[in-house]
């Protein structure tokens, strides 16, 4: 008998303990590891402004933001390189400003007011549109391989008279559109000088004296008032126009005393723009194949 009550009760309570349905328990256990997601990042957001908001950290934070004065000192000192040592700079210090190829160097309008230091090989020096006011020997100390000088476009109004005697091989010099007043102690080898447009009156008798190689001169646009004495046999073109010329002799081209005398050599002799008629001076030109270019009348 009482195993039959004891049977009704559980089958009287067995309804009351069915498990609730399976979308339930699947969306409880969803939402349960949602909330468990956002409790942990909520923590390690907490957790990261607790260790980078705060105490030490936020003070190398903020002096990495906004750097005092010091620290701003201290890391420029750091990142700017060392200075160049003298011998470093003394071994290739133009190429930095100018460009160097093969031996030739071009410092062309780049506002240099001297002759920079050159690498000893140069052969070449392209110093055009600049503000160079002054030659002096110093400039080209130890340089004994240069053939080419030019300066064309400068405000050079002086060369010491030393300044290119120790350069033996030098061909060609360019003093061009320039301040000068005379002209210095010219190299042996010297086969062309440009000298136009200066402020040249007088040159030395012996200026062309013993430069046998000389073949191209150009002092036109100055305010020479005769032609430059001595001028070498080698001379082929020979530019005076444009100066202050006013008179010529028998011995200025040819040789008076010589009558068989014949300048050969000459090509092209310009005296046009000299306040001088050279219709008046027939014995002067008797040794030239060509007439000089000019004025006759």
């Amino acid at each position: 008998m009482k195993t039959v009550h004891s049977t009704l009760l559980l089958l009287l309570f067995v309804p009351l303990t069915q498990p609730a349905p399976q979308t339930l328990l699947l969306d409880s256990h969803i939402n349960y590891e949602y909330g468990t997601d956002n409790f942990e990042e909520s923590k390690f957001s907490q957790d990261y402004e607790d260790k980078y908001l705060h105490g030490k950290n936020m003070k190398e934070k903020e002096t990495m933001i906004i750097p005092d004065e010091k620290s701003l000192q201290l890391q420029k000192d750091e990142v700017v390189p060392s200075l160049p040592t003298k011998k470093e700079n003394d071994e290739m210090p133009t190429c930095l400003l100018c460009v160097c190829l093969s031996g030739s160097v071009y410092c062309e309008e780049v506002d240099i007011d001297a002759v920079p230091p050159l690498p000893k090989e140069s052969a070449y020096l392209y110093a055009r549109f600049n503000k160079i006011k002054k030659l002096t020997a110093k400039d080209f100390a130890d340089m004994p391989n240069l053939r080419r000088l030019d300066f064309t476009g400068n405000l050079i109004e002086d060369i010491e008279d030393g300044t290119f005697s120790k350069l033996s091989l030098l061909e060609e010099l360019t003093l061009a559109e320039n301040q000068l007043l005379r002209l210095p102690v010219l190299p042996p080898k010297l086969t062309l000088l440009n000298a136009k447009h200066n402020k040249i009156k007088t040159i030395k008798a012996n200026t062309f004296k013993k430069l046998n190689k000389l073949s191209f001169l150009y002092l036109d646009h100055n305010d020479l008032e005769s032609v430059p004495p001595n001028l070498p046999e080698s001379l082929r073109v020979i530019h005076l126009q444009f100066n202050s010329i006013s008179s010529i002799t028998d011995d200025t081209f040819c040789k008076a005393n010589d009558t068989r005398y014949i300048r050969d050599r000459v090509e092209e002799i310009r005296l046009e723009g000299n306040p001088i008629a050279l219709g008046k001076h027939p014995n002067s030109f008797i040794c030239l194949k060509r007439l000089p270019i000019g004025s006759y009348f």
